[in-house]
């Protein structure tokens, strides 16, 4: 069938459409090459099928000439008919126009601009942010079909006319615009197509039609000189493509058919990082949806706060984005790895991911499988496990605040890192503890500073975990406490002395309040609280200590500067807290010891401030001199 010549205009205003696609996606606008690169891929999945055994070979070719300012993509797909052309390219598959714009038109939202594209069958109309004209031939591979050339200058107007193709294919030839020559440089063609096309299915080949013939030395077959070298030739070789994509990327391939030295390789060659992955998770879902991945699991541990990791998002081997937390729980985004999940469509708004259920089960599904990995990890590599948890440990913590079901999965395998360095679960360590610390979990959220206090519970064989992610482990402890029913309560080392105490009469008959008397006179503080306890370790004389709850919210609201509130506890099994109750509050003596009481005792839990310490010093140096007289 002959071609008709045809002019006309775009379907549905599309004089209004051009200019708000330009407008929205201006800061992506290389977001065209995937479009048009992608569409030719699928063309060539639509032949295959159709000729099912072909042995034809099947590329993509981009061509830049900068010298005619030209950009052209070539594909071998199925081509199309005039009446296709005019059914996929004139009548623009996107139906409520009016409410299109009304939505978009003041929408500001970068993240919704960027979804345009795509979800209203625009893809292919993306070329006119870069291009003043584009033109399509091709030729369908249906029998009897004649060439069809399409071409456009603004996307708007729109003339048809008989080709010039002699192949099944279509070739779009893009005359870009003065305003976008950066897309003329080979170099950001290439930048592009590694980004969004470095996966496809298909070879993507680039070629520079700029490109000078360029000579090289090679040896000549058979011939050497006098000292026995090859005798060598020049000889020129002309430009060729080369191929952007790897077209069977490592995450398609079955987990048995894959190497770690492969998953390492690709790890670095992926996300530049010189340092090798701890482990990874191959995600190889079939049914009861399409899903393909593989994620990893960086160290974290040093700079957890301010680092971010990535996950890109595929569709079909075709690059979408990173981090799409839609898709990706929102503690994953820790990690590394590409999810490919062919049924999730190039350009999608969000609020269609958010309220999709078969999005959800995805994110639920990679939730389990990184769960089921930890677990499997610690029951038959505990070992190894252990390794990795100071690097995984804020990772997982962090997930089992953000995800219910994850913290399900995996609290029989959340670790404790102990000050000796072993490490416990939470069971084994209630198991272990259970009778000196009565209930409580004890940690360390500065094991130097805190050593002194942290020695009084290792003498009595109880464990002390090191707890030192500041907001983070504060935010886990109160989960545990309060939504993880972990049957403990979380108690620094110097919260209480509950766990320090032992029965015994020694000092029973000392009087708490004469001595509470005694401290705040020489101590010129009315407030402060002092207690006896009776402590396991007679050599101590006293410690402050701060209630748990008070700490963990004047942390948590430091801008509102709420004070220290510290209480003096005195070990009434000490004799020199006996001898103190005896003395003479008027003693200068008296006051020198009580000072010297304090300061030791509050030293061991934070250092003390300059004109603290200067004082603490001259005293010092005071009682030694009494001493020695």
């Amino acid at each position: 069938m002959a071609v008709n010549q045809v002019k006309g205009n775009v379907s549905i205003d599309a004089e209004n459409i051009m200019p708000v696609i330009k407008r929205w996606l201006y800061s992506d606008k290389d977001i065209f090459l995937r479009e048009v690169v992608s569409n030719a891929c699928d063309a060539i999945t639509k032949y295959r099928m159709l000729h099912q055994g072909t042995d034809e070979h099947m590329e993509v070719l981009v061509t830049v000439d900068k010298e005619k300012k030209t950009i052209t993509i070539d594909d071998t797909g199925i081509g199309m008919t005039q009446d296709e052309v005019e059914r996929y390219i004139n009548q623009v598959a996107f139906s409520s126009a009016s409410e299109f714009m009304k939505q978009f038109a003041q929408n500001e939202n970068k993240d919704e601009k960027n979804d345009i594209i795509g979800h209203f069958g625009l893809g292919f109309y993306s070329v006119f942010m870069v291009s003043e004209k584009v033109e399509i031939d091709t030729l369908s591979e249906k029998e009897g079909a004649e060439p069809v050339h399409w071409v456009s200058e603004d996307g708007m107007g729109f003339e048809i006319s008989e080709g010039t193709r002699a192949t099944h294919g279509t070739t779009i030839t893009l005359h870009v615009s003065e305003e976008e020559k950066e897309f003329l440089d080979v170099w950001r063609v290439r930048e592009v197509l590694e980004r969004y096309c470095g996966y496809m299915a298909y070879p993507v080949m680039l070629f520079d039609a700029n490109a000078k013939p360029y000579e090289h030395d090679e040896p000549i077959e058979g011939e050497t000189d006098e000292d026995g070298k090859p005798k060598m030739r020049k000889v020129t070789e002309e430009p060729k493509p080369e191929q952007i994509n790897d077209t069977n990327p490592l995450w398609l391939r079955k987990p048995s058919e894959c190497k770690d030295e492969e998953y390492k390789e690709f790890y670095h060659k992926v996300f530049h990082d010189y340092e090798d992955p701890l482990f990874w998770i191959h995600l190889n879902v079939d049914y009861p949806f399409n899903l393909k991945g593989i994620l990893y699991f960086p160290k974290l541990k040093e700079d957890f706060g301010v680092r971010e990791g990535q996950i890109k998002l595929f569709s079909g081997q075709v690059f979408v984005a990173d981090n799409i937390k839609e898709i990706i729980p929102e503690f994953l985004m820790l990690l590394r790895g590409v999810i490919d999940c062919p049924d999730i469509p190039l350009n999608v708004s969000r609020s269609f991911l958010q309220n999709d259920g078969y999005v959800k089960k995805i994110s639920g599904h990679i939730t389990k499988k990184v769960a089921d990995k930890l677990t499997g990890l610690f029951n038959t590599e505990r070992s190894a496990y252990e390794g990795y948890w100071d690097d995984i440990g804020p990772f997982v913590k962090y997930g089992c605040m953000t995800d219910s079901k994850f913290y399900d999965a995996v609290k029989d395998v959340l670790l404790f890192k102990l000050t000796d360095g072993k490490y416990k679960t939470l069971n084994e360590y209630k198991t272990d503890n259970e009778e000196k610390a009565s209930g409580k979990l004890y940690y360390t959220s500065d094991a130097k500073r805190q050593a002194a206090s942290i020695s009084l519970y290792t003498e009595r064989g109880i464990d002390v975990a090191v707890l030192d992610f500041r907001e983070l482990d504060a935010g886990f402890m109160n989960f545990m406490e309060y939504s993880g029913n972990c049957g403990v309560k979380f108690a620094r080392v110097d919260a209480d002395v509950s766990g320090l105490t032992e029965e015994g009469e020694e000092g029973k008959d000392l009087d708490e309040n004469q001595l509470q008397d005694l401290f705040r006179k020489e101590l010129g503080n009315d407030k402060l609280p002092v207690k006896l306890a009776a402590m396991a370790n007679t050599d101590l004389i006293a410690m402050v200590t701060e209630d748990e709850q008070g700490r963990r919210m004047r942390e948590a609201y430091r801008m509102m500067n709420m004070p220290e509130s510290y209480t003096l506890v005195l070990n009434r099994r000490n004799a020199t807290v006996a001898a103190l109750a005896g003395r003479d509050p008027e003693d200068e003596t008296t006051k020198l010891l009580c000072e010297q009481i304090y300061d030791l005792a509050r030293m061991s839990a934070k250092p003390l401030e300059a004109e603290q310490i200067t004082e603490f010093l001259a005293r010092s140096q005071k009682i030694v001199s009494m001493l020695v007289k």
